[in-house]
Order: C-alpha cells, then sequence, then structure tokens
C-alpha cells in the first residue's frame, strides 16, 4: 500500500490525472492551454506599457486605458460566446474564442497610434471574454467530481502560467523585439485549435442536454432571469477577486520600473518569482478546498495575503520585493484557484457555460477602471505605487473573505450530466 500524498502535492495529481480517460485528460489539457495562452496575450501587453507610452509618447496612465478597455468588453464576450456555447457546444466555441483573441493579438502589433491599439485591444477583451466560462464548462462537466479542487486549482493557474511565460519571453526577447514584437509572439495561440479540433471531444453533459433540441436564446435569458440573485451575488464575488488579482497584478512591472527603477530584466524575474508563488497557492489551496469548502479555502487564502503586503510592496532590494512577490501571490492565486470549480458548481445545468464567464467577466467591469486609477493616483502622489497598491490589496483581501463567506458552499455538484 502506497504512502498518502498531502493535498495539493504532485504526486496527488499526477495520481488524479493519470486516472482520468483519454477525453478527460485531452478536455482537461485544452482548457488549460486555452486559459494559459490568453493570460500570455493580456500579460504581455502588461509588461509592454512602459514601451508603448514611450513610443506613443503619451503618459503611462493614458496606455493603461486599454487595460480598462479589455476588461469591460469582456462581459460582452462572456455574454456572446457563452450563449452560442450553449447553443452549439463548448468545444467548437474554444476554438472560435482562441482565434479570436491571437487574431486581435497580432493585429495590435500593426497599430500606428494609441487610438488605434485601444480599439484593438477593447476587441481583443471581446473576444477573450467568452474563453474562461466555456473552458469551465468543458473541463468540469467532463471531469470526475472526486478531486474537483486539485483541477481547479491547477486550471485556473493557467492564468499564473500565461503570466510566467510571459515574464520568460519578456526576459529572453523584450529589449531585443520590442513590444510589437512581443504582440507577433502573442498570436502563436492560435495553434491550439489544431489540438482541440484532433483531440478534444465535447462535454457528455451538452450532449446528454442538448443534442436533439439546442438551447433557444429566449430559453436562457429566462434562466438567467430565474437566478438573478445568484448572479448578482457572483458579480460581487469576482469583482472583489479581480480588485485582488489586477490591483496586485496589473502595475506590479510599472511599480518596479518607475518606483524601484529596476531593468526589464530584473522585473521580469520578480514576474516569474511571484507567479511560481501563484502556481504553489493555486494548487494547495484548491486541494484544501476540497476538504473544508470552497468558501472557507477561498477567505483563508486571502486573509493569508494580508500581512504580506509590506514585504511585497515597500521591500527595496530586489531579494526582498522577490519574497513579497512570492507569498502575496501564493495568497492572490491561492483564492483564485478556488474559482472555476466554486462557479460552475454553483452555476444551474442550462447556462453553466454562460453564467460563470459572464459573471466573471461582469466582476471584471465592475473593477475596469481600477487600474487606470491606480496609476493616477500614483502619478500625483510622485509615482508612488507601493502605497496605492498595498491600500488597495489590503482592503480588498479583507472584503473578499467576507464576501466569500456569505455565499452558498456547493462543493462536489454533481456536472458530469445534464
Amino acid at each position: 500500500m502506497s504512502a498518502p500524498t498531502a493535498p495539493g502535492s504532485s504526486g496527488s495529481f499526477l495520481q488524479r490525472f493519470s486516472a482520468l480517460t483519454p477525453p478527460q485528460k485531452h478536455a482537461f489539457v485544452a482548457s488549460l492551454l486555452g486559459w494559459t495562452l490568453d493570460a500570455f496575450d493580456f500579460f504581455l501587453f502588461i509588461f509592454s506599457i512602459d514601451a508603448i507610452a514611450h513610443d506613443f509618447g503619451v503618459l503611462r496612465s493614458e496606455v493603461t486605458v486599454a487595460t480598462m478597455l479589455t476588461l469591460a468588453m469582456r462581459p460582452l464576450g462572456a455574454l456572446v460566446f457563452g450563449a452560442l456555447a450553449e447553443r452549439f457546444g463548448r468545444r467548437p466555441l474554444l476554438m472560435v474564442n482562441v482565434v479570436s483573441y491571437s487574431a486581435f493579438m497580432l493585429a495590435s502589433a500593426f497599430a500606428p497610434n494609441l487610438s488605434t491599439l485601444l480599439w484593438l485591444r477593447a476587441g481583443f477583451g471581446f473576444a477573450m471574454g467568452g474563453e474562461w466560462g466555456i473552458a469551465s464548462a468543458l473541463t468540469f462537466e467532463t471531469l470526475p467530481p472526486e478531486g474537483r479542487g486539485v483541477f481547479s486549482g491547477l486550471l485556473q493557474q493557467g492564468y499564473v502560467l500565461g503570466s510566467l511565460f510571459a515574464g520568460i519571453v519578456v526576459f529572453i526577447a523584450f529589449d531585443t523585439i520590442g513590444w510589437r514584437g512581443m504582440f507577433l509572439v502573442g498570436a502563436t495561440p492560435a495553434l491550439l485549435v489544431w489540438y482541440v479540433r484532433r483531440h478534444v471531444e465535447e462535454s457528455p453533459a451538452y450532449i446528454a442536454g442538448t443534442h436533439k433540441k439546442r438551447v433557444g436564446t429566449g430559453e436562457l435569458l429566462r434562466s438567467l432571469a430565474q437566478n438573478w440573485k445568484r448572479l448578482l451575488y457572483l458579480v460581487l464575488l469576482m469583482a472583489c477577486f479581480n480588485a485582488f488579482s489586477h490591483g496586485s497584478q496589473d502595475l506590479y512591472p510599472v511599480f518596479l520600473k518607475a518606483q524601484r527603477h529596476f531593468g526589464t530584466r530584473t522585473v521580469a524575474t520578480l514576474s516569474i518569482v511571484g507567479n511560481v508563488g501563484a502556481l504553489l497557492g493555486g494548487v494547495v489551496f484548491g486541494a484544501l478546498s476540497d476538504r473544508i469548502g470552497r468558501r472557507k479555502a477561498i477567505a483563508l487564502a486571502a486573509l493569508f495575503a494580508l500581512p504580506m503586503i509590506p514585504l511585497w510592496a515597500f521591500s527595496v532590494t530586489p531579494v526582498l520585493c522577490a519574497l513579497g512577490a512570492f507569498l502575496v501571490q501564493v495568497g492572490v492565486q491561492g483564492a483564485w484557484g478556488i474559482v472555476p470549480a466554486h462557479l460552475t458548481e454553483m452555476s444551474p445545468p442550462k447556462v453553466r457555460a454562460l453564467l460563470p464567464g459572464f459573471a466573471y467577466q461582469l466582476g471584471n467591469f465592475a473593477m475596469s477602471r481600477l487600474s487606470p486609477v491606480q496609476s493616477h493616483q500614483a502619478e500625483i502622489r510622485g509615482d508612488d505605487y507601493a502605497t496605492v497598491m498595498a491600500v488597495t490589496l489590503a482592503v480588498v483581501a479583507v472584503v473578499l473573505a467576507g464576501v466569500a463567506m456569505i455565499g452558498t458552499e456547493a462543493k462536489d455538484t454533481a456536472l458530469d450530466t445534464a
């Protein structure tokens, strides 16, 4: 008899993954890669804010409007693509999403001015808006309920992996090919469509529920209306989550350059270290949620980040900044790692590809002005990003823990049938 493995350990995940059927493995891998490459493109832009502002001769806060537009357009994308996924299946719409956001990323490389770039980033936000909800539905409607928290923790870390890969590419090539070259690299996720088309099957729940009669638009809207209280709660929850992540991540490279005066490679290295902490936090807290419940695990992860904030925001040496980034992101992405399973479990079957992603992106929309506001507040305080980001993160961590605890616990809800 083999020795038991700790929750969240690589052995535990590998054992669970090896027990999956081939269709289940392919669904998980495709969803993970889709979210990873989505985030990869998003963070290539984040790393490029300073260079774009310099090239176009504008303030950094003007460039961060593109981030706001990306987040603001994501709810519309989630609504449109989510509704289409309820009618035509998760698999084909996942492919459409990946091709769409890759195309907008490619076009962004040739933007002649800031106005054009802002329009293209808005289109990118619309395209990426549907990916998360569709990928989550495809994954959790296909996987067994056992170990769902572990898979959720790793699936959500596709966002972190995307940031990690972006940091590595920036470290290696940014000083050579510039921000436009970065955006050309960002078009490569379109290749994922080949894998999805060749290996991924439609989710069993979609086939069981709609292979005879596709869901109509009116029925989708009625189902959303019937669950309006749950939708409002999930939007509030996701607004807190998005303030937690975007408030700690979007301006972090700008903070390191403008206030700590670190070079591009140092900034990329610190981002990579933070992402390693995020990966650890996502898997550990995701696995923990299988034992203590989704709500308690979210609250615990959010509160874990609180005492790490002074080290993260006010350290001045690269080593201490790295330690702070690592520990804060353990908490931030530890909480986030529970989200895919938690939102999918809380969603009715008829709108499982629509409601989680729509609520997620409406929460994004609610916080879409956070980065410009943070940037503006820092600039009027002499580029004091540290104080602005520290206050933001402290307040949001406490609020997120409270909002998570007043919600419904739906752990282990059956998802693999209609």
